[in-house]
């Protein structure tokens, strides 16, 4: 696996044209290559922003999706993210940044929520972000929670 970080290039600047903004996703040369991650995400000035509450991992009727289970609860996070991130004309491949909040303590348990984290395609920027594990998050039997903040591209016909 490490094989696979060292011919990564170090330093690589990752541009996507939103219209008028640009993302810019940055790794530091001085610091070991992130796996599925950049180090920072620069938005042009001028760009649109979306800061989004936490997803949770409730479904439409307010009741806790998969019970103990910390990849299911992450796959309906995600689900719920890509719903805050349409509402606000924005889809994960605009993620800027992220923090994951998962209520363990086990490495084991942060690698499989990151696990799903990546496979839904938010890792795709790569955007920056942190994976937290924390004692408990604000609805009984939450396990999993994703902040996010995404550039909100302009639309065609506003151009």
């Amino acid at each position: 696996m490490r094989q696979r970080y060292r011919t990564r290039m170090i330093g690589w600047l990752l541009a996507i044209s939103l219209g008028a903004a640009m993302i810019r996703r940055v790794d530091a040369p001085g610091l070991f290559p992130p796996p599925t991650y950049a180090h920072a995400s620069v938005v042009e000035a001028g760009s649109r922003l979306a800061f989004l509450a936490g997803a949770v991992p409730l479904d439409e009727k307010g009741e806790i999706v998969g019970p103990g289970d910390p990849v299911r609860q992450t796959e309906q996070v995600i689900a719920n993210l890509r719903e805050q991130l349409a509402a606000v004309g924005s889809d994960l491949a605009h993620v800027v940044t992220t923090d994951v909040y998962v209520v363990s303590s086990e490495p084991s348990v942060l690698s499989a929520v990151w696990e799903v984290v990546e496979a839904s395609g938010l890792s795709a920027g790569p955007h920056s972000s942190t994976l937290l594990g924390v004692a408990c998050l604000g609805y009984t039997g939450q396990l999993v929670e994703i902040t996010a903040t995404a550039a909100v591209p302009e639309r065609e016909e506003s151009r």
